[in-house]
Protein backbone atom coordinates (compact mmCIF):
# COMPACT_ATOMS: atom_id res chain seq x y z
CA UNK A 1 0.00 0.00 0.00
CA UNK A 2 1.79 3.67 -1.02
CA UNK A 3 1.67 5.99 2.32
CA UNK A 4 -0.89 7.91 0.92
CA UNK A 5 -3.72 5.25 0.82
CA UNK A 6 -1.88 4.19 4.20
CA UNK A 7 -2.37 7.78 5.52
CA UNK A 8 -5.82 8.05 4.41
CA UNK A 9 -7.08 4.85 5.85
CA UNK A 10 -5.48 5.87 9.23
CA UNK A 11 -7.55 9.20 8.92
CA UNK A 12 -10.55 7.24 7.83
CA UNK A 13 -10.15 4.74 10.97
CA UNK A 14 -9.95 8.05 13.39
CA UNK A 15 -12.92 9.96 12.00
CA UNK A 16 -14.88 6.66 12.41
CA UNK A 17 -13.16 5.96 15.78
CA UNK A 18 -14.38 9.61 16.84
CA UNK A 19 -18.20 9.46 14.90
CA UNK A 20 -18.47 5.99 17.36
CA UNK A 21 -17.09 7.32 20.42
CA UNK A 22 -19.44 11.15 19.89
CA UNK A 23 -22.30 8.49 20.24
CA UNK A 24 -21.61 6.50 23.01
CA UNK A 25 -20.09 8.33 25.18
CA UNK A 26 -23.20 11.03 24.85
CA UNK A 27 -25.62 7.93 25.50
CA UNK A 28 -23.32 5.74 27.59
CA UNK A 29 -20.81 8.51 29.64
CA UNK A 30 -17.39 8.75 29.51
CA UNK A 31 -16.74 6.44 32.89
CA UNK A 32 -19.15 3.88 31.76
CA UNK A 33 -18.64 3.15 27.87
CA UNK A 34 -16.19 0.29 26.85
CA UNK A 35 -13.15 1.30 24.85
CA UNK A 36 -13.74 -2.10 23.25
CA UNK A 37 -17.36 -1.17 22.22
CA UNK A 38 -16.64 2.49 21.10
CA UNK A 39 -13.95 0.45 18.87
CA UNK A 40 -16.40 -2.57 17.80
CA UNK A 41 -19.24 0.77 16.78
CA UNK A 42 -16.57 2.11 14.70
CA UNK A 43 -15.11 -1.46 13.17
CA UNK A 44 -11.29 -1.48 14.20
CA UNK A 45 -9.60 -3.18 17.00
CA UNK A 46 -9.03 -1.92 20.18
CA UNK A 47 -5.40 -1.48 19.71
CA UNK A 48 -6.40 0.24 16.52
CA UNK A 49 -7.99 2.64 18.70
CA UNK A 50 -4.68 3.27 21.55
CA UNK A 51 -2.80 3.53 18.97
CA UNK A 52 -4.82 7.04 17.81
CA UNK A 53 -6.04 7.80 21.67
CA UNK A 54 -3.52 6.97 24.61
CA UNK A 55 -6.43 7.41 27.04
CA UNK A 56 -9.66 8.35 27.53
CA UNK A 57 -9.12 11.96 28.75
CA UNK A 58 -7.81 12.39 24.81
CA UNK A 59 -10.65 10.34 23.26
CA UNK A 60 -13.16 12.85 24.92
CA UNK A 61 -11.45 15.72 24.01
CA UNK A 62 -11.06 15.07 20.75
CA UNK A 63 -14.35 13.83 20.67
CA UNK A 64 -15.79 16.88 21.52
CA UNK A 65 -13.98 18.93 18.84
CA UNK A 66 -14.90 16.62 16.75
CA UNK A 67 -18.85 17.13 17.25
CA UNK A 68 -18.35 21.33 17.16
CA UNK A 69 -17.02 20.32 13.84
CA UNK A 70 -19.85 18.10 12.61
CA UNK A 71 -21.86 20.77 13.74
CA UNK A 72 -20.47 23.74 12.06
CA UNK A 73 -20.42 21.73 8.81
CA UNK A 74 -23.96 20.82 9.31
CA UNK A 75 -25.01 24.63 9.86
CA UNK A 76 -22.87 25.94 6.41
CA UNK A 77 -24.34 23.18 4.66
CA UNK A 78 -27.61 23.62 5.56
CA UNK A 79 -27.30 27.75 4.65
CA UNK A 80 -30.63 28.60 6.47
CA UNK A 81 -29.07 31.58 8.90
CA UNK A 82 -31.06 34.62 8.98
CA UNK A 83 -29.52 37.63 7.32
CA UNK A 84 -30.36 40.34 10.36
CA UNK A 85 -27.97 40.29 12.83
CA UNK A 86 -30.69 40.18 15.78
CA UNK A 87 -32.65 37.32 14.01
CA UNK A 88 -28.96 35.58 13.51
CA UNK A 89 -27.98 35.86 17.14
CA UNK A 90 -31.42 34.34 18.07
CA UNK A 91 -30.37 31.27 15.33
CA UNK A 92 -27.42 30.42 16.48
CA UNK A 93 -28.88 30.72 19.98
CA UNK A 94 -31.22 27.89 19.17
CA UNK A 95 -28.34 25.94 18.01
CA UNK A 96 -26.72 25.98 20.73
CA UNK A 97 -29.66 24.41 23.04
CA UNK A 98 -30.05 20.90 23.61
CA UNK A 99 -32.86 20.40 20.92
CA UNK A 100 -33.59 16.63 20.44
CA UNK A 101 -31.02 14.73 18.50
CA UNK A 102 -27.39 15.45 17.74
CA UNK A 103 -27.91 19.40 20.09
CA UNK A 104 -28.68 16.77 23.03
CA UNK A 105 -25.61 14.56 22.21
CA UNK A 106 -23.34 17.43 21.80
CA UNK A 107 -24.75 18.58 25.32
CA UNK A 108 -23.97 15.29 27.14
CA UNK A 109 -20.41 15.21 25.94
CA UNK A 110 -20.40 19.36 26.67
CA UNK A 111 -20.93 17.68 30.21
CA UNK A 112 -18.33 15.04 30.47
CA UNK A 113 -15.79 17.73 29.41
CA UNK A 114 -16.97 20.36 32.27
CA UNK A 115 -17.03 17.74 34.63
CA UNK A 116 -13.43 16.18 34.06
CA UNK A 117 -12.05 19.19 33.33
CA UNK A 118 -12.64 20.62 36.91
CA UNK A 119 -10.77 17.56 37.85
CA UNK A 120 -8.67 17.28 35.43
CA UNK A 121 -5.98 20.25 34.32
CA UNK A 122 -5.38 18.74 31.22
CA UNK A 123 -8.52 19.29 29.82
CA UNK A 124 -9.00 22.99 30.58
CA UNK A 125 -7.44 23.85 27.57
CA UNK A 126 -9.96 21.74 25.48
CA UNK A 127 -12.61 23.83 27.29
CA UNK A 128 -11.25 27.14 27.05
CA UNK A 129 -10.14 26.42 23.33
CA UNK A 130 -14.10 25.47 22.80
CA UNK A 131 -15.29 28.35 24.43
CA UNK A 132 -13.09 31.06 22.33
CA UNK A 133 -14.54 29.26 19.24
CA UNK A 134 -17.82 29.36 20.30
CA UNK A 135 -17.17 33.30 21.66
CA UNK A 136 -15.72 34.41 18.21
CA UNK A 137 -18.73 32.75 16.51
CA UNK A 138 -21.09 34.96 18.09
CA UNK A 139 -18.29 38.30 18.15
CA UNK A 140 -18.37 38.17 14.04
CA UNK A 141 -22.14 38.17 13.89
CA UNK A 142 -22.59 41.17 16.54
CA UNK A 143 -19.85 43.04 14.87
CA UNK A 144 -21.55 42.61 11.57
CA UNK A 145 -24.17 43.85 12.95
CA UNK A 146 -23.23 47.29 14.42
CA UNK A 147 -21.17 47.85 11.39
CA UNK A 148 -24.58 47.39 9.26
CA UNK A 149 -26.13 49.78 12.21
CA UNK A 150 -28.74 46.56 13.04
CA UNK A 151 -27.24 46.24 16.86
CA UNK A 152 -25.63 48.78 19.37
CA UNK A 153 -23.66 47.07 21.97
CA UNK A 154 -21.38 48.69 24.62
CA UNK A 155 -19.01 45.92 25.42
CA UNK A 156 -19.02 43.16 22.83
CA UNK A 157 -17.14 40.93 24.56
CA UNK A 158 -18.75 41.14 27.83
CA UNK A 159 -22.09 40.66 26.18
CA UNK A 160 -21.07 37.69 24.92
CA UNK A 161 -19.38 36.06 27.48
CA UNK A 162 -22.99 36.77 29.46
CA UNK A 163 -24.62 35.12 26.22
CA UNK A 164 -22.83 32.05 26.67
CA UNK A 165 -22.89 32.05 30.65
CA UNK A 166 -27.12 32.18 29.84
CA UNK A 167 -26.75 29.54 27.32
CA UNK A 168 -25.34 27.21 29.74
CA UNK A 169 -27.47 27.73 32.70
CA UNK A 170 -30.77 27.96 30.72
CA UNK A 171 -29.64 24.91 28.43
CA UNK A 172 -28.52 22.72 31.76
CA UNK A 173 -31.94 23.38 32.98
CA UNK A 174 -33.62 22.00 29.89
CA UNK A 175 -31.53 18.96 29.55
CA UNK A 176 -32.29 17.55 32.70
CA UNK A 177 -36.12 17.87 31.67
CA UNK A 178 -36.96 20.60 34.62
CA UNK A 179 -40.80 20.79 34.11
CA UNK A 180 -40.26 24.87 34.87
CA UNK A 181 -37.44 25.35 32.06
CA UNK A 182 -38.84 23.78 28.14
CA UNK A 183 -36.98 24.43 25.53
CA UNK A 184 -38.96 27.22 24.32
CA UNK A 185 -39.26 29.33 27.38
CA UNK A 186 -35.16 28.71 27.82
CA UNK A 187 -35.34 30.43 24.46
CA UNK A 188 -37.26 33.26 24.91
CA UNK A 189 -35.75 33.79 28.50
CA UNK A 190 -31.93 33.93 27.13
CA UNK A 191 -33.40 36.49 24.49
CA UNK A 192 -34.87 38.32 26.75
CA UNK A 193 -32.23 39.21 28.76
CA UNK A 194 -29.79 39.36 26.60
CA UNK A 195 -31.78 42.00 23.89
CA UNK A 196 -31.29 45.45 26.07
CA UNK A 197 -27.46 44.75 25.63
CA UNK A 198 -27.79 44.26 21.94
CA UNK A 199 -29.86 47.97 21.57
CA UNK A 200 -32.96 45.52 21.10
Amino acid sequence: MADSSRAAARASARTRILDAAVKLIAREGLTDVRIARIAREAGVSPSLLHYHFASRDSLLAEAIEHSYELAGDIRTARGDEPAAAAERLRWMIDQCLPADGSLHDDWMLWLELWLRAARRPELRETSARLYGRMHDWFADVVAEGMARGELQVADPPRTIDRLLALIDGYGIRTLIEDPAMPLERAREEIWRAIAPDLGH
